[in-house]
């Protein structure tokens, strides 16, 4: 079983920068590949970034590369155990709800049947 909680959101301006951070319990995280989705109002929910279990592989959707960065953090003795998501040069079409999620797979476009734990959602607002 594997808990997720993120946190770093807020009211930014455009061009601005936001770090979410993604809390993760569970003795067997570190074998879970990692991965940050989101979902805007009246919208269907979208693959941001994933992370592969091992930190090696990392993909990021077309509408963020270059902007976004997936990493994650394990501690030695696997008690803290951290996903994040740097987000610079925020738009007003990054506004959203971003979810933290977790599963067995990474590959380049993932979707929602990949994952199996979600963490609440943090909502990140850009102005204009």
């Amino acid at each position: 079983q594997v808990q997720l909680v993120e946190s770093g959101g807020g009211l930014v301006q455009a061009g601005g920068s936001l770090r979410l951070s993604c809390a993760a319990s569970g003795r067997t995280f570190s074998s879970y590949a990692m991965s940050w989705f989101r979902q805007a109002p009246g919208k269907e929910r979208e693959f941001v970034a994933a992370i592969s279990w091992s930190g090696s592989s990392t993909y990021h959707a077309d509408s963020v590369k270059g902007r976004f960065t997936i990493s994650r953090a394990i501690s030695r003795d696997n008690a803290k155990n951290t996903v994040y998501l740097q987000m610079n040069s925020l738009k007003p079409e990054d506004t959203a709800v971003y979810y933290c999620a977790a599963g067995p797979i990474t590959r380049a476009t993932m979707t929602s049947s990949d994952i199996w734990y979600w963490g609440q959602g943090t909502q990140v607002t850009v102005s204009s």
